[in-house]
């Protein structure tokens, strides 16, 4: 089981930045064909990458924290969303 957590400020910032909306961002994780992998952009902590389709049907890249709760649920927090390159969009349909 899932929890979600994020910034407000932060995903207000992305909506204008990348026109996409955490609450929207989530839903990629229900996507049965999802792609995920480490982003190791960030020294500080473990940060991963996720391409998958959102229920609006959009394709969206977010990128996220994971961490496991006192109750036995992962914690994703949501750090970033936004429509995937042409590259991106290309691995993800051909299953890469």
């Amino acid at each position: 089981m899932c929890d979600f957590d994020w910034d407000p400020a932060k995903s207000a910032k992305n909506l204008r930045k990348h026109g996409v909306d955490f609450k929207l961002a989530k839903t990629v994780f229900g996507d049965e064909l999802l792609s995920s992998i480490p982003d190791g952009d960030s020294e500080f902590e473990e940060r991963w990458t996720t391409i998958g389709e959102a229920q609006d049907g959009q394709l969206l890249v977010v990128c996220y924290t994971k961490e496991e709760t006192a109750g036995g649920y992962e914690l994703i927090r949501v750090i970033s969303a936004r429509k995937p390159t042409p590259n991106e969009r290309r691995n993800y349909e051909s299953g890469e």
